[in-house]
């Protein structure tokens, strides 16, 4: 059985305007049409003045938001204020009209169990509370409602005491259920957006496979040119080593790229079997290897805290990601990069450091969005944030990887990739 888990005392939830206001109308001429057939139709002597003013307050307060309230939603502490003067209205009827002894009564629990469903917890203690204070006052303290002509109506004590006791009761069991629900369809909520979120990310990613098929397509001829170019400079210059040297780098390049390329050509996600399984440190080292050949950054690795060996799955997807955000880091750097790793039994972290310039401060929470650059034309040349961080996030995303972007006090930017090894290791 699930325990309920309520909501939050700082969960900031909506109110939906446009439903609050039918229902304030609604409310609002049930209470004229009340009023006016007990007063003219049963021809009880309530003080009908005294009513319709309170009634009318009510209906001001609702033109209000109506006409003048801007916002589509209610935020959490203008939807308390409404119902808290819901209930106070309410009540204010009730006293004019026989308290307690009132079948209305009834309507005064509604703006809490509303409440309940909708708004965070510490709202709707404080208005349920009030609910309830004022069902007890109500029971000691209201107007007589006068009965018409010779009609006599006689509540016994023990019964008018016993109706503000079941209607705590029914406020307190019907607040704890909407509590529940809501909690319930908000989690539901979430999860569903998140779905949706995920399915999009999965249907960009299934775009972008198809431009990358196409682009191996047209890399494939003039890479194979740059190679045999390559190759026959080498034999003409085999006198001078420095160029040498040049054309053996040029060289290996262009055969990763076309290993790259050409597992892109076969689909192929995971590397060879025999060869899956892998230290996170030799991978990242592996991975630091291959930018020392082509840069002059400083690369430090840090594996002091890497006390604990995991061994993880040697994925592509993993590959490209952690060289995706290095590769970043060694772009933008002005002189070295850290990378520090830290492991124990629970956990993997992988911290990517760099001196550069760091993240813009008005995007913190866009990184790795795709096509972020359409709104920040030259975000992509200042920070690397374009289309290669979207994919390589969400490539260490679906292999359980968790990611953070911050600035570093000192100046620089900080990636942290952190792992679950009970996800990630094999």
């Amino acid at each position: 059985m699930s325990v309920f888990n309520p909501v939050n005392f700082e969960e900031n939830l909506n109110l939906d305007k446009k439903t609050l206001i039918i229902l304030r109308w609604i409310a609002i001429f049930g209470q004229l049409v009340a009023i006016y057939l007990v007063k003219f139709l049963l021809k009880f002597e309530i003080p009908i003045l005294l009513c319709s003013y309170v009634v009318f307050v009510g209906a001001l307060t609702n033109l209000y938001l109506s006409l003048w309230y801007t916002r589509g939603e209610l935020n959490n502490y203008h939807s308390t204020i409404v119902l808290l003067y819901d209930i106070i209205q309410l009540a204010s009827l009730l006293y004019l009209t026989g308290g307690i002894k009132n079948p209305f009564v009834i309507f005064l629990i509604v703006p809490a169990i509303v409440s309940s469903t909708l708004l965070n917890l510490k709202s709707t203690l404080f208005l349920s509370t009030l609910t309830a204070l004022l069902l007890g006052i109500l029971t000691l303290y209201h107007l007589p409602l006068p009965n018409p002509g010779d009609l006599h109506f006689h509540v016994p004590d023990y019964y008018l005491y016993a109706v503000p006791v079941a209607l705590i009761i029914a406020l307190v069991f019907l607040t704890y259920f909407g509590a529940r629900f809501g909690t319930e369809s908000r989690k539901k909520n979430k999860a569903l957006n998140k779905l949706e979120e995920i399915i999009a990310k999965e249907h960009e990613l299934e775009t972008i496979g198809l431009q990358a098929a196409a682009a191996v397509h047209s890399l494939g001829t003039p890479l194979s040119t740059i190679t045999v170019i390559a190759k026959e400079l080498k034999k003409e210059i085999l006198k001078e080593p420095k160029h040498s040297k040049d054309i053996d780098l040029l060289l290996s390049q262009a055969k990763r790229c076309s290993e790259i390329l050409k597992k892109i050509s076969t689909s192929q996600i995971e590397d060879d079997k025999f060869i899956s399984q892998v230290k996170i440190q030799d991978l990242i080292e592996e991975i630091s290897r291959s930018f020392e050949e082509i840069s002059d950054k400083k690369i430090y690795l840090n594996f002091d805290n890497a006390t604990h060996e995991v061994l993880i799955n040697r994925s592509s997807q993993i590959t490209y990601g952690i060289r995706n955000f290095f590769g970043n880091a060694i772009k933008f750097s002005k002189s070295k990069v850290d990378l520090v790793l830290e492991t124990d039994p629970k956990i993997i972290k992988l911290s990517i450091l760099d001196d550069g310039p760091g993240f813009p401060d008005d995007i913190s929470e866009l990184i790795g969005e795709p096509y972020i650059t359409t709104k920040y034309k030259d975000l992509n040349e200042k920070s690397g944030l374009g289309l290669g961080t979207f994919i390589g996030k969400t490539l260490l995303e679906r292999n359980f990887a968790q990611l953070k972007f911050s600035n570093l006090k000192k100046g620089g930017a900080k990636v942290e990739i952190t792992w679950d090894t009970s996800s990630i290791k094999i």
